[in-house]
């Protein structure tokens, strides 16, 4: 199995997490909710959750402040013949002016983190915030 790391960044805001569903358009995990994610493709793990919230969200700089950053874990998938290695943060949201979704998604909602469980999500989403909160 080959490994890819990813970040899975939650956006707190006003005690809410933010979860989008992912659309059709995107490789894997189609209408599965998440986070915003990516790859990591060269550079820091914390260089690339800020990028992804950028791309995803539109928020950047003093829209957003860094939380915590969670220690990493493996997600194993044997229908992809992959193992994720899942670097997961957390952010505060300061500012939602510029808040839009892109492509990559085609909803949001903001919830309690205790009503996660309620979603069909990407593997171990639950795991992912459980190491941020």
């Amino acid at each position: 199995m080959s490994r890819k790391h990813v970040v899975t960044v939650f956006l707190e805001n006003d005690g809410k997490i933010l979860i989008l569903k992912r659309s059709h358009k995107v490789n894997t995990y189609q209408g599965k909710w998440a986070g915003v994610s990516g790859s990591v493709d060269g550079g820091s793990p914390l260089m690339q959750a800020m990028l992804e919230l950028e791309e995803e969200t539109g928020l950047k700089g003093a829209d957003v402040r860094f939380v915590k950053a969670g220690p990493e874990f493996e997600v194993t998938d044997s229908n992809l013949d992959l193992v994720w290695v899942v670097h997961p943060f957390l952010f505060e949201a300061l500012s939602l002016d510029r808040f839009q979704l892109d492509w990559e998604h085609n909803d949001h909602k903001w919830i309690n983190p205790t009503e996660l469980e309620l979603f069909e999500t990407v593997p171990l989403l639950q795991k992912s915030l459980d190491r941020v909160i």
